[in-house]
């Protein structure tokens, strides 16, 4: 069936690569997003799109034309900036978020995707991290996302919205011209990458004293392209009257030394780094069990290894250049 979608944050790294499948199959897609974080050339070709935050996108919703669901991705995200500001993340994430909501309430549209993280967790209590495990978020980023996921079980109780929450581990790769990049960049793979060829400073390794195999952050990482089919299957098993939550893993994890020496056999050079304090609010593992999606959505993560990924990101940082 073909879909009249709005998706929120569709200029940015994630929501791009989704907007684009949902193009490819088929589905009429709206792009709202303010471009404070992304890039209204990142948008695909085929999307109509709108700048704008949450209440533009509740009047879109209003308009003339019907919506058949809304896919959730706009957000901030940045971990260490939430801790030293966390009333952006309160307004930016939860109240924008109620926004939207109350828009979709409003107009009648009554199936979402919602972006979440797995930052909700915190430090996990054991690993890999299941859907039920007790979500104590360690930095505001989660805790507002958290909120969220919160808000949607209750809408869907109370006015039978279809939810789906997904909780991203670590996304990874590029799909074609889409691919991430941010400003001011901060994440691990595109700062490893442009520090190993030469684009960028000395990475820094934020903490090497964690309980882990050789003291830095373990993280699970998946390929940008199974995210965006995950959103598929969301859309396609949302049921009324019920918030689903799924993880989104590959149920391994590496840790960020391990991710580096990853990037150096893909591109063949010694990625410089300096080690330095750890960044307030980042748990020490995060794995994800992704057997729910699985058993209930028949989604799995099909796509490549750690050093492909790379590739990916590699390939699409070198066309930009």
């Amino acid at each position: 069936m073909t879909m009249r979608l709005l998706v929120t944050g569709g200029a940015g790294y994630i929501g791009s690569v989704v907007a684009r499948r949902l193009l490819d199959e088929g589905h009429r897609v709206v792009v709202v997003d303010d471009l404070s974080s992304g890039f209204a050339d990142a948008v695909p070709e085929g999307a109509q799109f709108v700048r704008g935050d949450m209440a533009v996108a509740a009047r879109i919703l209003a308009g003339p034309d019907r919506f058949d669901g809304v896919v959730h991705l706009a957000a901030r995200s940045l971990i260490d900036d939430s801790v030293r500001r966390p009333e952006r993340y309160w307004r930016g994430n939860t109240q924008q978020s109620l926004v939207l909501l109350d828009g979709m309430l409003a107009a009648g549209v009554g199936r979402i995707v919602f972006s979440s993280t797995a930052a909700t967790y915190g430090q996990p209590e054991r690993v890999p991290i299941p859907e039920d495990a007790p979500t104590r978020p360690t930095n505001p980023y989660g805790a507002s996302k958290l909120a969220v996921d919160v808000a949607l079980a209750d809408y869907a109780r109370a006015h039978g919205l279809a939810a789906v929450s997904l909780r991203y581990f670590n996304v990874a790769g590029a799909v074609g011209r889409h691919g991430e990049r941010h400003e001011p960049e901060t994440h691990l793979l595109p700062l490893a990458l442009a520090a190993a060829l030469g684009r960028g400073p000395e990475l820094r390794l934020n903490g090497d004293d964690y309980p882990t195999r050789d003291g830095t952050c373990v993280r699970d990482f998946i390929h940008v392209a199974d995210v965006a089919d995950a959103h598929l299957a969301a859309l396609s098993g949302a049921v009324s009257g019920t918030h689903r939550i799924y993880n989104l893993g590959n149920g391994r994890g590496f840790t960020v030394l391990e991710v580096l020496e990853a990037v150096a056999r893909v591109t063949g050079r010694r990625v410089p780094f300096r080690r330095a304090e750890r960044r307030p609010g980042d748990p020490a593992t995060l794995v994800a069990s992704a057997e729910r999606i699985l058993a209930e959505l028949g989604w799995k993560p099909g796509r490549p290894t750690l050093e492909e990924m790379i590739e990916d990101a590699r390939a699409f940082h070198a066309r930009r250049c």
